[in-house]
């Protein structure tokens, strides 16, 4: 169910909608591109907080029949988390091969293996260079990362996961149920 690249979708009253010149928000999609409801998660792939996060919203995204899609949005903390922010460089670099997902679940699979030889066996597992992942080639994905990151600030993100529905910010409980009522609008 992954789409990785997401379709371009311009959504200009999107108050989750960075300026146009940034990379697209919506390019870490799972779910169909043409689901009505979208929730957006502002994640970091070291947050244990994420990690059990992830199967309820895959689960919210499964059971809706196609009218719920998640987008992942990287908020690395990485003041509190010292891989954070090279993960998610490299789940960037695994996206530019179509692999977001499975950097995101190996990521949580072992967020205590997130140096940068597990990142490298991590690709080299996914078919991918494993120089493309760390090092000085994985820095031309800094900007997509810290567009993300700002427009997380822009909109008061300031712990993770932070979830929009609809582009409202999310308060509930991050279980399948809440998330259920929340979606079903």
């Amino acid at each position: 169910m992954p789409v990785d690249p997401a379709p371009r979708d311009p959504m200009p009253t999107d108050p989750l909608r960075p300026d146009r010149d940034a990379p697209d928000p919506m390019r870490h999609a799972y779910g169909s591109p043409t689901a009505t409801v979208t929730i957006v998660e502002f994640g970091d792939l070291e947050c244990p907080h994420c990690r059990a996060a992830a199967p309820v919203l895959r689960e919210v995204v499964e059971d809706s029949g196609g009218r719920v899609r998640l987008v992942w949005r990287h908020f690395p903390l990485f003041e509190i988390h010292p891989h954070a922010l090279t993960a998610a460089l490299a789940a960037e670099a695994f996206a530019a091969h179509g692999r977001f997902w499975d950097l995101h679940d190996a990521a949580f699979a072992h967020q205590d293996r997130l140096a940068d030889p597990d990142l490298r066996r991590y690709a080299s597992d996914a078919g991918i260079d494993p120089d493309e992942v760390v090092g000085e080639a994985v820095q031309r994905w800094a900007p997509a990362v810290e567009a993300d990151y700002l427009d997380g600030l822009a909109h008061d993100v300031a712990g993770t996961p932070t979830l929009f529905v609809d582009g409202t910010r999310y308060t509930g409980p991050i279980t399948a149920p809440a998330l259920r009522t929340a979606t079903s609008g």
